[in-house]
């Protein structure tokens, strides 16, 4: 079945850098776009960014764009977000999400999903 393993949060100050990457095992990890998702305590789970898998076009929030960049290493199997000028309404758990489908859609394509990684941004 699909494995989805994220790494790379953290405690980091605000303005600070984050690398997060997630390792994906049980598909052809080039066939299906993927995305990253985020949950603060308290909040729904909301849309961070996702690429698709055929041409690698990328979408982002709105309250990350121009912050972040979501990549992906097909012949790693692995996704990646990078994200930059950490704010603290940054904090959340991170998951990654494997789509049903090649290219981004709706969220709700997204059928896979990893545990998470914490990222903490202080002030």
């Amino acid at each position: 079945q699909v494995q989805l393993v994220e790494s790379g949060g953290g405690l980091v100050q605000a303005g600070g850098s984050l690398r997060l990457s997630c390792a994906a095992s049980g598909l052809t990890f080039s066939n299906y776009a993927m995305g990253w998702f985020r949950q603060a305590p308290g909040k729904e789970r909301e849309f961070v960014a996702a690429i698709s898998g055929i041409d690698s076009s990328t979408y982002y929030a709105d309250s990350v764009k121009g912050r972040s960049t979501i990549s992906r290493d097909n012949a790693k199997n692995t996704l990646y977000l990078q994200m930059n000028s950490l704010k603290r309404e940054d904090t959340a758990v991170y998951h990654c999400a494997a789509s049903r489908f090649a290219s981004y859609g709706t969220n709700g394509d997204f059928v896979s999903w990893g545990q998470g990684t914490q990222v903490t941004v202080s002030s």
